[in-house]
């Protein structure tokens, strides 16, 4: 009898090191790494004259695309780390019909507001986000989403990752095997 495939949700607010870590951590255990921000701007070289904006339409498009890329993956038995800033609201909808597939490990990033912050503010000049409104968002709304933020809360195993300094993988993957 084969194994179930692994699902590692990396999540977390905005600026908090998940993109980073998903694919450190999809490296060392030989598997893609699925991040929904790297779709959304995939799709909007296909979306000319494209302005983000919250509930824009490729956002919401690239809700779908993201789940959908990971269900089939897990389907077709593939281990996958799937990274996104959601809140347990859409998480929880979007991985719920996986739990029976695949064995589902959530890492929870973290870091200070003060320093999720300070990176938001600093990957703003990049020319590879285009399609995010990080530069149309207050410091105080920005702040208050953090202070906020609803982690993944489904019936699986969780670890808290302090992101604020390069974390070790070592204790990561001890928790994910």
């Amino acid at each position: 009898m084969q194994s179930k495939p692994m699902l590692i949700v990396v999540s977390g607010p905005p600026g908090t090191g998940k993109t980073t870590l998903a694919h450190r951590v999809a490296e060392a255990i030989g598997c893609p790494a699925i991040c929904r921000d790297e779709i959304k701007e995939g799709m909007a070289h296909a979306t000319p004259g494209f302005v983000p904006g919250p509930g824009d339409p490729l956002t919401m498009r690239t809700l779908s695309t993201f789940f959908d890329v990971i269900g089939l993956l897990i389907g077709r038995g593939t281990t996958v780390v799937a990274e996104a800033a959601f809140q347990d609201r859409l998480w929880s909808p979007g991985l719920a019909p996986l739990l029976g597939r695949a064995d589902v490990r959530v890492l929870h990033c973290t870091v200070p507001a003060e320093v999720a912050l300070a990176r938001i503010n600093a990957r703003t000049a990049n020319s590879n986000r285009t399609a995010h409104e990080d530069a149309q968002i207050s410091a105080e709304a920005r702040m208050r989403t953090h202070n906020a933020f609803q982690p993944v809360d489904l019936p699986v195993p969780a670890l808290t990752v302090d992101t604020t300094t390069t974390p070790s993988l070592e204790a990561i993957i001890r928790f994910l095997t």
